[in-house]
């Protein structure tokens, strides 16, 4: 196994880098920077928000082809996530592909000096992965139930739940409760039982966890987010929204300030809306539609092959009328051509 670069030869290769692993070794406390100038809608009193981002492997890795050591993320990657997060400064983050518990440090580190410190977290390994889950949230986590010994079966095969779903429950103020789950279910790289069917299984499975909730309690806050490595009308999506052919959950389907909902890229140019929020009945009347959206930087288009999602909502219950039509977030049909 490669070991990681030594932290000297990291620290001084990133030191004053922001967003780097290991500037926490060299760099002196200073005063976290006051919070930029948004483009992007902030939540009024009384509101809260929450990011979901898959990072693209926040975590040492053999970056460079050499077998002695291993790289973090770049410095101009790592800066560029960290300074869209912080000029978004959501309340609640919710991020896919983080590293080992150092990198998860790193990552915390970096944002305390951006200005952005998380009272509360939590990080959900899996094994040795640097594909993990994690949450960092401004509101207490007063309930935990994360699940990484879900399984399903392909033929004889029996597999677990690649990374685990997270699901917390957040108290927003005295008077409100969020539910929240996060996954990164199966990519679309070949295995030999099938990515597909994976996919389809780890859905499944999420879709379970959807279902207690709902059944403990139909008015749950439930909020459901994550990178689900499919397209909108696919089975898998199907499979985590439905149940029956009922509707559980709402597709909030964020876009950035050109109207654009794809969330991932490819090296070919081609794009994709495979990053979620799903809100249940109960959350949807709290939904801000105003003030869901995704991230538009050209920062990030080498940080990340992702673009985050944000989702604003009101901290107090509401009734069925304040749900928000969200069949006008959907683009127009265009007709078939040749």
């Amino acid at each position: 196994m490669k070991s990681p670069a030594p932290f000297f030869l990291v620290g001084l290769t990133l030191l004053g880098a922001a967003g780097g692993f290991g500037c926490s070794r060299f760099q002196a406390e200073t005063p976290a920077p006051a919070a930029p100038e948004s483009a992007f809608p902030r939540p009024a009193e009384g509101e809260f928000s929450v990011m979901t981002f898959n990072l693209n492997q926040y975590a040492l890795l053999d970056r460079d082809g050499t077998a002695d050591t291993l790289e973090p993320k770049p410095p101009e990657e790592a800066g560029a996530i960290i300074a869209a997060i912080r000029e978004v400064s959501p309340d609640v983050l919710a991020v896919q592909e983080m590293g080992d518990p150092a990198a998860w440090a790193e990552f915390k580190y970096s944002l305390r000096q951006a200005g952005l410190d998380y009272a509360h977290e939590e990080y959900l390994r899996r094994g040795r992965s640097v594909l993990n889950l994690a949450v960092l949230s401004r509101f207490p986590i007063v309930a935990t139930n994360s699940h990484t010994r879900d399984t399903y079966t392909i033929g004889p095969t029996q597999f677990p739940v690649m990374r685990g779903i997270i699901e917390i429950d957040l108290q927003i103020n005295p008077q409100y409760r969020l539910r929240l789950m996060v996954a990164h279910l199966k990519s679309k790289v070949f295995h030999s039982f099938g990515q597909a069917e994976m996919r389809r299984s780890e859905a499944r499975l999420l879709n379970n966890r959807v279902r207690e909730a709902l059944e403990d309690d139909p008015n749950v806050n439930l909020l459901v987010v994550g990178d689900f490595n499919d397209d909108p009308s696919s089975a898998v999506l199907r499979e985590i929204r439905t149940y029956k052919r009922k509707p559980l959950l709402h597709d909030l389907r964020p876009a950035d300030s050109v109207g654009d909902a794809w969330t991932h890229r490819e090296n070919d140019d081609t794009y994709h809306r495979i990053d979620y929020m799903l809100a249940s009945d109960g959350l949807l009347p709290e939904v801000d539609a105003d003030k869901c959206f995704i991230v538009r930087s050209p920062d990030l288009l080498r940080a990340s092959d992702h673009r985050p999602i944000v989702a604003t909502f009101v901290a107090a219950e509401r009734g069925p009328d304040a749900a928000p039509d969200l069949s006008k977030r959907l683009p127009p049909d265009i007709p078939e051509n040749d």
